[in-house]
């Protein structure tokens, strides 16, 4: 059973504030709007074309809209993305949060838009799970709030020879790869640097004993047939 000895409620809220930071390779959705629709059409990759409405408002078709929310705004190896209008905008290493707060301000600064509402979403949340688990592989996710015992759900929860208490999220963190060790059965966990997982996080569970592999049994039989031809042709020589 996890989680005997939770005891104080406030550290584990601490993670609640926790956002995820924008790195290299990932696809962003970014959505603008406004008060009035027509002002926040050239900052958005619609598709399709403009069009006036009978109201007499300026709006997009929505032919080819969901293909290109689906690819979004890839994150080069830079950290910057190409914006409409705004142009190369430097998003890598920041918090979602930090990112909306600095495509507004620049939309504001440009008096292209009087009060924006940004919106920015992770397309390609991704996470990798290894070792004594149901199921391990890559896991592909909706939104960016996954926690580490999510994970282990989402991969069949631990196996019954994992180590409960040799939990490791494997993560690159300015260049350098960093372990975080986690015990199931501490409370410590759930204010954890690594409790939320960051894009391409890798999860490794440490089994308490490493399974034999065909080559395994196949030495451990050999070495068993060779003791015995050995002992058989002692006891025949003896006999002699």
């Amino acid at each position: 059973m996890y989680w005997k000895n939770i005891q104080s409620e406030a550290k584990c809220l601490e993670n609640e504030r926790y956002e995820a930071i924008i790195q290299k390779d990932d696809r962003l959705s970014i959505q603008v709007s406004s008060k009035n629709p027509e002002l926040a059409i050239p900052f958005n990759r619609q598709g399709g074309t403009f069009y006036l409405t009978e109201d007499g408002t300026v709006s997009a078709s929505s032919e080819g809209t969901a293909t290109v929310r689906e690819k979004g705004y890839r994150v080069d190896v830079d950290g910057n993305i190409e914006f409409p209008i705004l142009g190369k905008l430097h998003v890598g290493g920041l918090t979602l949060n930090e990112a909306t707060e600095m495509i507004q301000q620049k939309i504001k600064e440009g008096n292209y838009i009087k009060s924006p509402l940004v919106s920015i979403e992770i397309l390609n949340f991704k996470y990798t799970v290894l070792g004594a688990v149901g199921n391990t592989g890559t896991f592909r996710v909706d939104g960016d709030r996954v926690t580490l015992v999510d994970a282990i759900a989402n991969a069949g929860d631990l196996a019954s020879n994992a180590r409960v208490d040799r939990i490791q999220v494997i993560r690159t963190v300015n260049g350098e790869r960093k372990v975080f060790m986690h015990d199931f059965g501490d409370e410590s966990l759930f204010y954890s640097p690594a409790f939320y997982l960051q894009q391409n996080d890798i999860v490794y569970v440490e089994p308490k004993f490493r399974k034999k592999s065909n080559e395994d049994r196949g030495f451990q039989y050999g070495t068993l047939l060779l003791s015995l031809v050995t002992t058989i042709c002692s006891i025949l020589w003896a006999t002699k």
